[in-house]
């Protein structure tokens, strides 16, 4: 009997917290504020988000398997459906990096803006963000290691903030107050939770984590599928519980005023220390966070430039020691999106940035949806190519459903991206063909 994993390679438990960790990062400080604009009607958001993220869990858990050699959750379109719906798949993820990034940029803003309450305004808020960007751009422009140290330095201070709102909830959790913030967006019931559901599907993005670490999970042939759905379930719970206390320990309309909506919320119950602490430790990680996700960003951005999806001005050549061109395209891009994406209010910028962020990334849930459908071929019995086909199907249909109720002025955007990536596609097949 096997007891353990092999040396060198992650257990089912280790990878499932890995997943989930993933998930639970440092974009959800300030979701609680977006959320406010429904009320607390969004537990039930977040139990139709939940359901579809496990559905999708399993979409990449099973492609996984089938697909042990795709080069990363962007390529598998391009290998079962078609190279053009390849490059929308790598142009949606490259896009949701650099957007979901600044949105993580304003979260940090937003607890700092406890401190430095000018902050909050949308001008010194606009400011603030540019210069959180270009530090951690600096600090990848130094090198890797500073920014995995940077990362790994406030990881743990990451969880803090959502322990403590679920404590404090737990003891001082008001029925009265959660039922009376119930719907509060002036909406029919089903549209306000409908609606809800983009925003709260921000917390899931990075389910298909499982998939990229696919190399270092122990027997991944066996173990993907219960490690992506696995990892869901548990940030799933963490989130809910979370969502669940902060509701009755706040008025949704404050939650959707706040710039700090965990240390708000703790500041009613425990007092202002306790509130600064949580504040500081929301700053910390959405920081931390930053520099990793600059770096992700500048990789998905190099990738396209040596496929040819790119200028190759754009990016470093292969062999270059230091990534010095990708970072600052990175930094640039994620400062026009800060630039372009400014509102009134910090809340209300990170609710459009996470609303296009998700947009984006169903996209390529869909496409790698219907990827499963193709590959369900390979299954070797009709039972399981049956029940693969039907995951494809029910995921595909999820991303349907979330893109069709979202906010109507997301299509727009969504449909010009992706009709962006076929020409840029087409573009790059024509420079490819020998004169």
């Amino acid at each position: 009997m096997k007891l353990s994993p092999k040396a060198g390679k992650l257990g089912v438990l280790a990878a499932i917290l890995l997943t989930a960790g993933n998930m639970i990062g440092s974009g959800v400080y300030l979701l609680p504020a977006t959320l406010g604009a429904y009320g607390s009607i969004t537990i039930l958001s977040w139990i139709i988000a939940s359901s579809g993220a496990l559905i999708l869990a399993l979409v990449f858990g099973l492609l996984g398997v089938l697909r042990p050699t795709g080069d990363g959750v962007v390529a598998y379109a391009g290998q079962d459906l078609h190279p053009a719906l390849g490059h929308v798949s790598w142009f949606a993820y490259w896009l949701n990096c650099w957007i979901g990034t600044t949105a993580i940029a304003v979260a940090a803003v937003g607890y700092l803006a406890y401190f430095i309450p000018v902050l909050a305004a949308p001008g010194p808020a606009l400011v603030a963000v540019l210069i959180s960007i270009w530090l951690v751009t600096l600090a990848n422009l130094v090198g890797p290691r500073l920014v995995a140290r940077i990362g790994g330095a406030t990881l743990l201070l990451g969880l803090a903030p959502i322990i403590l709102a679920m404590g404090i909830g737990i003891l001082a959790f008001d029925p009265a107050l959660f039922q009376a913030s119930w719907n509060v967006s002036g909406k029919p019931d089903t549209a306000a939770m409908s609606l809800a559901v983009t925003p709260v599907f921000w917390a899931f993005l990075g389910l298909e984590s499982a998939n990229i670490a696919a190399r270092v999970i122990d027997n991944p042939q066996r173990n993907l599928p219960v490690v992506a759905v696995g990892g869901v379930l548990l940030a799933a719970a963490v989130y809910m519980a979370a969502s669940v206390a902060i509701m009755g320990l706040m008025p949704a309309k404050a939650l959707a005023a706040s710039t700090a909506p965990f240390a708000d919320a703790i500041a009613h119950m425990a007092g202002p220390l306790a509130a600064g602490l949580v504040a500081f430790c929301a700053f910390a990680k959405a920081s931390g966070s930053l520099g990793g996700w600059v770096l992700l960003t500048a990789e998905t951005g190099r990738a396209g430039a040596q496929a040819g999806y790119l200028p190759k001005f754009a990016t470093d050549a292969p062999e270059a020691p230091r990534r010095t061109r990708d970072i600052l395209v990175a930094g640039v891009l994620m400062s026009l999106a800060s630039w372009g994406s400014m509102s009134p209010t910090l809340g209300k910028q990170f609710s459009l940035l996470i609303n296009l962020s998700v947009m984006l990334s169903m996209v390529l849930y869909l496409l790698c949806a219907l990827s499963l459908c193709r590959a369900s071929r390979d299954q070797a019995t009709k039972r399981g190519r049956l029940a693969t086909l039907a995951v494809g199907l029910a995921g595909a249909g999820f991303t349907l459903w979330v893109m069709a109720t979202a906010d109507p002025t997301l299509r727009g955007p969504t449909v010009i991206a992706v009709g962006i990536s076929l020409g840029l596609w087409g573009v790059s097949r024509v420079r490819a063909r020998p004169i």
